[in-house]
């Protein structure tokens, strides 16, 4: 199997071990973009899963005008299109929270966590094909979950009886991702990626990784806020000279 059909089964896998679980409250409305928008999951692998990478950044799980629209991570829609060059008919959700539509590649919203992100690589590697030549990004849980009211409900507000089952084939398919991306260096972007890099890398023998974490772009975070994207950068170039990775930015 080559990398990228490895890459496309692991998401398969981890597609299949979310759909069996269900959930309770406070979740009333879960939707898993590796389903209703796999055309979009898959033409991001294709594109940029084709070779070994150096880096692998890891985010927690989609956000409601990225990942959830175009099945791409942080796949804030004027990244995923201009600067990626990637559109794919996207499907629907079993069931629909009237606040949070699926809307796909013609969602007018902007994912605030994505544009951020994708524009610090931008800013530090140009084209999406020389950053991914080095690097890439995934996320480790691909659900999304609201509430009644549409609020969005983080992995970690789960109860940990399903916190642990997600867990479970998270961390699975993780190890595969490793594995078939060989990537030395490990970044989580917030605290809790991290965590999960740091579990799954243990559970690798024999390997040696260079772990690091960078500042969640999050516009929730105050700290992100007001310090994106000069501190990530900074983070960044700090965890690239403990790898011994060349420094891209200008």
């Amino acid at each position: 199997m080559n990398r990228v059909d490895e890459v496309l089964a692991a998401a398969d896998e981890l597609s299949l071990a979310m759909e069996k679980l269900t959930f309770v409250p406070p979740v009333a409305f879960t939707y898993n973009p590796l389903v209703y928008a796999r055309a979009g999951h898959e033409a991001y692998i294709r594109r940029f899963a084709r070779s070994s990478k150096q880096v692998l950044f890891l985010g927690m799980n989609p956000g409601p005008f990225g990942m959830a629209q175009t099945g791409v991570p942080f796949g804030e829609i004027a990244a995923v299109t201009l600067w990626m060059g990637i559109t794919a008919s996207i499907g629907q959700p079993p069931a629909v929270h009237p606040k949070r539509p699926i809307q796909g590649f013609s969602c007018p919203r902007s994912e605030v966590s994505g544009r951020r992100l994708w524009g610090l690589f931008e800013e530090l590697y140009g084209t999406a094909e020389n950053f991914f030549s080095h690097a890439y990004v995934a996320n480790y849980c691909p659900l999304i979950w609201m509430s009644e009211s549409g609020a969005n409900i983080p992995p970690t507000q789960l109860p940990r009886a399903q916190a642990e089952q997600i867990d479970s084939a998270c961390q699975r398919h993780l190890v595969r991702l490793i594995r078939a991306l060989q990537p030395p260096c490990l970044i989580g972007v917030g605290a809790y990626a991290m965590d999960q890099l740091r579990k799954a890398s243990e559970s690798i023998p024999d390997s040696s990784f260079t772990l690091g974490s960078i500042l969640h772009p999050s516009p929730a975070s105050p700290l992100s806020n007001k310090c994106w994207p000069e501190k990530p950068r900074q983070q960044l170039q700090d965890i690239y000279a403990t790898a011994g990775i060349s420094w891209p930015g200008k």
